[in-house]
């Protein structure tokens, strides 16, 4: 007999990871022809999900939102127009999380058949949970804003991170020199073995002269930011003349950085993987799905892995917020989900 209601852990307020609170709600149904009702084994946490809760969600009129936008799980049901998946199929995807469709610390969730992807044989859910987003981010920044090409120079910034680790080994697939920033020995050794030629303890090295040494004076060709502020400004002193710094941040910087920016004509680029999610661009939703598809065979070909740092259970949705907001996480942190 089935069950109406399932386990979710909902944002009652915005504030402290304690707002996060397990509770029982009911099973979503189908929005569309088009969509699938997925079974949830795991859920990726994200910096996004601690932003939201900290500061509110994109549409803080709507209540008790669930968080989460990264997910793996089996299909349990599907709509009458549904072409690509049937249930059972083992998927994973991004979806929801952000405030208006239901995120992913739940026991069931909705998604469009065409966001969704075949979950990698190789990968168990709780691997395949922690993927979506850091593979859709590093992807989109490496080959869609700076067009990376073999044989560059690329500077990673936080390359043991959970966007970090996966876009360090896709600049090495793409034939690309990567440089990274790490903090620690283990870390150091964690990039080394994705791939990375020069690791860089920032904490005991100047990372642009560090770079600037590597590059043999000339700068990186593409710097890529996942840490803002200070890290975002200094990078472009790290980066060639016409090289690009693409940035996941918004971040400000001082009348002399950009003096540098633009004395040496780079571009700067910005990468947000939600904007095809806000602003409903079905299309460019359905690219992102293609990632997750050639992420799938990458991984299948062992030339991708993700590392998982920790498995919590979904009433431990805020102890994950915790850990994720200490900073200094080693890959990702997954809810799995029972």
């Amino acid at each position: 007999m089935r069950v109406n209601t399932m386990k979710a852990v909902v944002m009652s307020a915005f504030g402290e990871p304690d707002v996060l609170k397990p509770v029982e709600i009911p099973v979503p149904e189908p929005p569309s022809p088009s969509h699938l009702r997925v079974r949830l084994h795991a859920a990726g946490i994200n910096p996004i999900d601690t932003k939201l809760r900290r500061n509110g969600t994109y549409y803080p009129d709507l209540p008790s939102p669930v968080l989460g936008c990264d997910g793996a799980g089996t299909v349990d049901a599907v709509g009458r127009g549904v072409t690509r998946f049937r249930p059972g199929d083992e998927v994973y995807f991004f979806q929801g999380g952000i405030g208006r469709d239901q995120g992913t610390y739940a026991q069931y969730v909705t998604v469009h058949e065409a966001y969704a992807a075949a979950k990698p044989a190789k990968l168990s859910f709780i691997d395949a949970a922690a993927l979506p987003l850091a593979l859709i981010t590093a992807w989109e920044s490496l080959y869609d804003r700076a067009a990376l090409n073999a044989g560059q120079c690329v500077l990673i910034h936080a390359g043991a991170g959970g966007v970090g680790h996966v876009a360090v080994q896709l600049a090495c697939n793409g034939g690309a020199r990567v440089a990274t920033t790490v903090s620690g020995a283990d870390k150091a050794s964690f990039v080394r073995s994705l791939g990375a030629e020069r690791v860089i303890d920032y904490k005991n090295e100047d990372f642009v002269e560090a770079a600037l040494g590597w590059s043999d004076g000339e700068g990186v060709d593409l710097s890529l930011d996942t840490v803002g502020g200070a890290t975002f400004c200094r990078s472009f002193a790290a980066t060639r003349v016409y090289g690009q710094i693409v940035t996941l941040l918004q971040s400000s910087c001082d009348a002399d950085a950009l003096k540098i920016a633009r004395l040496r004509n780079q571009s700067i680029s910005y990468e947000l993987m939600l904007a095809p999610q806000l602003l409903e661009m079905h299309e460019a939703r359905c690219a992102q799905c293609r990632i997750l598809e050639r992420g799938a065979e990458l991984i299948e070909e062992g030339k991708l892995s993700v590392k998982v740092s920790k498995v919590l259970p979904l009433a431990q949705a805020a102890e994950a917020h915790r850990l994720i907001e200490g900073g200094h996480t080693t890959g990702k942190i997954v809810l799995g989900i029972e």
